[in-house]
């Protein structure tokens, strides 16, 4: 299964995310590894539209064993993946701390962020 779709308003991005969970719960999913995948696409997509105004695509592929979750976008360009342990306290910057608590996360060779999110059995 490949799911892809752009967004550049936060509206678009509820309801293609909604969409992704039905897809992922057709396939009988466990609910823990669709909201996973719903919050790392969440975290991604919210960070481009919000601090960069910017149109993001995603594309999420279903494996066997992983879900894995490509952003594109130019507000992605040179971000740092390497972030320490944010304050608790912080209004921001948590966004690749819980998404780091859900899958790896690496460059995308097409300039964005891809999240592998392992699958329950």
């Amino acid at each position: 299964m490949k799911v892809a779709f752009k967004v550049d308003n936060l509206n678009e991005m509820s309801a293609a995310l909604a969409g992704l969970a039905e897809q992922l719960r057709a396939r009988q999913l466990c609910d823990d590894d669709i909201f996973a995948s719903r919050l790392v696409s969440c975290e991604l997509l919210t960070n481009v539209i919000r601090h960069s105004g910017e149109e993001a695509e995603l594309v999420a592929e279903l494996f066997s064993d992983r879900i894995v979750i490509t952003v594109l976008a130019k507000g992605l360009e040179g971000v740092n993946i390497n972030t320490g342990v944010p304050d608790v306290f912080a209004e921001s910057g948590r966004g690749l701390y819980i998404i780091r608590c859900f899958g790896e996360i690496s460059p995308a060779a097409e300039g964005g962020l891809t999240v592998c999110i392992k699958i329950h059995d």
